[in-house]
């Protein structure tokens, strides 16, 4: 909905170019897209957030374009995208590391890939919520599947910094009126959020919505979040590793012939 994305058929990098005009429900303005990659350059990815190169009047020959790909950049990207001299000049757009959606890895792999991504997609939040930033949009699409298996966010026109959200618990309906309400009966402002509904994002089979529930159920109640803001206020950093526990350096213990010698360090796992 914001975005025109396209690559060639063996490049593991993306190229996206800004709609000119955003589809419904996207509120967000180009400025603001613009302003949320920035802060995302200039922040602790985590090796949770895909890394983003911004370039301007970037020119390719016509000849690497397929018709329908230029079709759709002249149609819905006109006021960034020229052809001319036999050449595309794109005056604005963004590279990044080519990922798997992970809706698609899910119905692509087995049983026990699957629960591991699902399992690290809730270990993404936990990340970003450490270094004090919240994706926005928790929707499966917007999460990708790395060579390596691990999970990245990779949209940003919906990310914003944790500590500017307000967390709140779903008020309860007082009557059947307000339980069926196609329309929220209580007032949403513009940076509330309410965890419990995260759960309808999820859009998982019963098998893999259990196994996240079982390691994050706590990412769909708004203390969590509250916590984590309360942490950042407080100023204090917390750990990430961008890597999994089985391959972290770590000491181990020492034998009497050891002792006042140099530290020794194994790796567990492969």
């Amino acid at each position: 909905m914001v975005m025109i994305v396209f690559t060639l058929p063996h490049f593991d990098v993306v190229f996206k170019v800004m709609r000119d005009r955003f589809e419904y429900p996207k509120t967000v303005t180009h400025q603001e897209v613009r302003q949320k990659y920035r802060l995302v350059f200039r922040h602790d990815r985590a090796g949770r957030l895909v890394d983003a190169q911004e370039f301007e009047h970037l020119a390719f020959e016509r000849s690497r374009f397929s018709d329908p790909v230029l079709k759709e950049l002249e149609k819905s990207a006109s006021e960034t995208v020229e052809v001319r001299d036999g050449r595309v000049v794109i005056g604005h757009l963004y590279t990044e590391r080519r990922l798997r959606p992970l809706d698609v890895y899910l119905r692509e792999v087995d049983g026990e890939a699957a629960r591991e991504a699902v399992i690290d997609y809730g270990q993404v939040l936990r990340d970003l919520a450490a270094t004090n930033i919240f994706p926005g949009d928790m929707l499966l699409k917007n999460f990708g599947v790395s060579r390596h298996g691990r999970l990245i966010f990779y949209d940003y026109d919906e990310l914003a910094p944790l500590s500017d959200c307000n967390f709140r618990v779903l008020p309860q309906a007082r009557s059947d009126a307000e339980e069926t309400s196609q329309e929220p009966w209580f007032y949403v402002g513009e940076k509330d959020i309410f965890p419990e509904e995260f759960r309808s994002f999820l859009g998982l089979r019963d098998d893999l919505l259990e196994a996240f529930l079982q390691h994050h159920e706590e990412l769909l109640g708004a203390d969590f979040w509250r916590r984590m803001q309360e942490l950042h206020r407080r100023g204090e950093v917390l750990d990430v590793f961008p890597y999994r526990s089985a391959r972290r350096l770590r000491p181990r213990a020492l034998g009497p012939a050891e002792a006042g010698g140099p530290l020794h360090l194994e790796e567990l796992g492969p």
